[in-house]
């Protein structure tokens, strides 16, 4: 059953969906009145909802039954990435969603070959926003990830005091042989906390930034043996989370 979010909360049981989800409704799907969707409320609620009324502004979908699930992880995971190269970053955001990421925070590392443009920044994250909602309503998330406009690397460590824990994933801990620092961190977090992680880019974080992130609370943390892309490594971080919190509990 196809899902949307919906902006506003039920009114009287009944949600308005306008935009580019109306169209969607009704050019690409082709839905008729009496059809059924599933929306989500920015709550997180959802409902199975059928069609009451397609008009030129919106569609009129009115409630059958409340959805009583659970599909979110019980932390908040954000995942900080220094900008990468090409299109990595979304394919980032996209899989990293399915994935039960909770943010998605790009930063300009030292490394980062890619230069942040402000003059083409609110087309990138009306982007990879949309990015998040395909991901989020294919993945039957009850939120959609928020993407924040990325900021320099001093910006993201002074965002980092919002955060219950800290770990920056850095390969020479892998090398070294370290796996203790993830799994423990994982084991002292609790339902509600939040985590930011963070990952360098192509050419990983420079020993300054190391020294900064260390300096600021980080944990420096291995991803077991093998040294990970830098699109590869988010991914890995959030399935291991995913095993420990949903699947052996």
């Amino acid at each position: 059953m196809q899902r949307y979010f919906v902006n506003k909360h039920a009114n009287d049981d009944r949600f308005f969906i306008n935009n580019e989800d109306r169209h969607h409704i009704v050019k690409v799907m082709r839905m008729q009145m009496g059809d059924q969707i599933i929306c989500v409320d920015p709550e997180g609620k959802q409902a199975i909802c059928k069609l009451a009324e397609i008009t030129d502004e919106s569609v009129v979908a009115d409630v059958v039954q409340w959805k009583d699930e659970v599909s979110e992880l019980p932390i908040s995971i954000t995942i900080a990435s220094g900008l990468p190269k090409g299109d990595k970053l979304e394919w980032i955001i996209q899989k990293g969603t399915e994935l039960g990421a909770h943010q998605f925070l790009p930063f300009a590392a030292s490394r980062s070959v890619v230069k942040w443009d402000e003059k083409k920044a609110a087309k990138k994250i009306e982007r990879w926003q949309k990015i998040a909602k395909e991901a989020a309503e294919q993945s039957h998330r009850a939120f959609m990830p928020e993407i924040i406009s990325p900021m320099s690397f001093k910006a993201m460590l002074a965002k980092s005091k919002d955060f219950d824990y800290k770990l920056a994933a850095f390969e020479e801990e892998s090398r070294n042989g370290e796996t203790s620092v993830f799994s423990s961190v994982l084991k002292k977090m609790k339902k509600g906390h939040s985590l930011l992680l963070v990952f360098g880019p192509e050419g990983g974080l420079a020993d300054e930034e190391v020294q900064l992130l260390r300096d600021h609370g980080f944990g420096l943390c291995g991803l077991g043996p093998r040294i990970l892309r830098t699109e590869t490594a988010p991914l890995y971080a959030l399935a291991a989370i995913s095993y420990h919190f949903e699947l052996l509990r």
